[in-house]
């Protein structure tokens, strides 16, 4: 396939997804990579396919003495920069490719082989130093193209469908739109309408948030977009993250993070939290995966420049 964005900067993982010593498969651009951690934390990715006889690399093990990848047809080993490693000897050019990694606040960054055109966001930087992670939720693949999920992150407009069932959004206010090249920012105000009982025993944490939030989003294009809301029981910046594993497949997944008010606070609704930002990423999934064909809108909603801002974006890449 054509690459997507070629040169964009893409978060494919968090090492709290990948494990000690476990192959991965990723998949960017219609590329597949095995991707695995050792116990230091060093991280290690190559094609996925043994250049012995195309064999799925992932499908195999970690040699945890050598911190190598072993083939599950054969048990050939081989090292992060992808050179065969044998009993007595290791090779001293690589057969297999291996993935550059950039490695920072234990995300995990890949340009996917391309010339670099954006920098690591700083506020992955600012969010790690104010507040606590959490942990991933929210990992899914979903059946949709990049650009029709890209531009569902840039859509005020959806909440009050897509989102009324459990978060009961009936109406979004945006208050500020501050485009700054690849980088955005939005202030809104999401009203919502009194939960039931049900709802609030479905997820908890519904039943605190306040009927006026007051969120801002900050994006930094193509890969993140990052909500930073207010509750009484904590302040919380949400990661919202994608990226194309094929031409109508995008792999999405949520970093959380959140400042609670007390340890008390965080054992309640740590859960919940992680359980309400999953369900954001069902509601958006389903949405997209249910569209028909695009065609030329024939109406037109407030605050859709912002929409359109994202799509021009990656129209001139």
């Amino acid at each position: 396939m054509e690459p997507i964005l070629p040169g964009a900067l893409w978060l494919i993982a968090h090492k709290s997804m990948l494990g000690i010593h476990r192959p991965n498969k990723i998949t960017l651009n219609g590329q597949d990579y095995v991707i695995w951690q050792n116990v230091k934390g060093e991280v290690f990715a190559l094609n996925n396919v043994c250049p012995h006889m195309q064999a799925p690399l992932s499908n195999g093990w970690v040699c945890q003495e050598r911190d190598t990848i072993v083939c599950p047809f054969h048990a050939l080993e081989f090292d992060g920069k992808g050179r065969l490693c044998q009993i007595d000897k290791k090779d001293t050019q690589p057969i297999s490719k291996p993935l550059e990694v950039i490695v920072s606040n234990d995300c995990i960054w890949t340009y996917g082989g391309y010339e670099p055109r954006l920098p690591i966001p700083d506020l992955h930087q600012k969010v790690v130093n104010e507040y606590e992670f959490l942990g991933v939720t929210g990992e899914k693949i979903i059946k949709g193209d990049f650009l029709s999920n890209l531009m569902v992150n840039y859509d005020y407009n959806h909440q009050n469908g897509t989102h009324k069932d459990l978060f009961k959004i009936t109406s979004c206010n945006v208050t500020a739109f501050e485009p700054q090249g690849y980088y955005a920012k939005v202030t809104q105000n999401l009203t919502r309408a009194d939960n039931t009982w049900k709802e609030m025993l479905q997820n908890p944490v519904v039943g605190i948030l306040p009927k006026i939030m007051h969120n801002q989003l900050e994006y930094a294009f193509p890969s993140t977009t990052v909500l930073f809301s207010k509750a009484p029981i904590a302040d919380i910046a949400q990661f919202h993250i994608l990226y194309p594993e094929t031409e109508k497949i995008t792999r999405t997944f949520i970093l959380m993070y959140a400042k609670f008010m007390n340890p008390m606070m965080k054992l309640v609704f740590k859960n919940s939290v992680l359980q309400a930002a999953a369900t954001v990423v069902e509601q958006d999934s389903t949405a997209v995966e249910t569209l028909y064909p695009r065609e030329k809108p024939k109406i037109r909603l407030p605050n859709e420049e912002i929409m359109f801002y994202a799509e021009k974006l990656y129209r001139d890449w």
